[in-house]
């Protein structure tokens, strides 16, 4: 049994004071976004006040990518973001997954260039797991929700 906070691995570094942990917290979400968020704000039509931006190669998004969603490779964010995107709406970025930091460099390269920018936490691959509709060069798919990652029937409730 620990019974000594240093010999404690969670708390060797003692836990943010209130105030600043509610900070951190609050500027957190500014910059993300996560899937089941940005899945109901598109599942409820109209406008959702923000376009999505996959910012993966062509052979990732024809193997899938969120409906709707604007494609335009990191890469290609210096030469094509003012063809594609309006700097007056806010840009939701992502790319293949947790693993991958490919939707932080164009979420980057967009703020750089002037726009609101969030990422979207999970990626293509949460998007999928949670049992979301994506679209593929083939046509429209889904797959059923992943238990280990979002609820098999109802809402998360966070």
């Amino acid at each position: 049994m620990i019974t000594k906070t240093s010999e404690n691995p969670v708390l060797r570094v003692a836990p943010a004071a209130p105030a600043e942990a509610a900070a951190y917290f609050r500027a957190s979400l500014a910059f993300h976004a996560d899937v089941s968020d940005v899945a109901a704000a598109l599942a409820a039509g109209g406008d959702p006040g923000f376009v999505v931006v996959d910012s993966r190669s062509t052979e990732s998004w024809d193997q899938g990518h969120v409906p709707g969603a604007v494609h335009l490779p990191t890469a290609l964010v210096p030469e094509q973001a003012a063809q594609l995107l309006d700097k007056s709406v806010p840009v939701v970025t992502y790319c293949w997954g947790p693993g991958c930091n490919g939707a932080t460099r164009a979420a980057l390269a967009l703020a750089e260039l002037g726009y609101q920018v969030k990422e979207m936490l999970g990626g293509f691959e949460y998007w999928a797991r949670e049992g979301f509709p994506y679209e593929t060069w083939q046509g429209p798919a889904r797959h059923d929700a992943d238990p280990l990652t979002a609820p098999v029937a109802g809402e998360c409730g966070c």
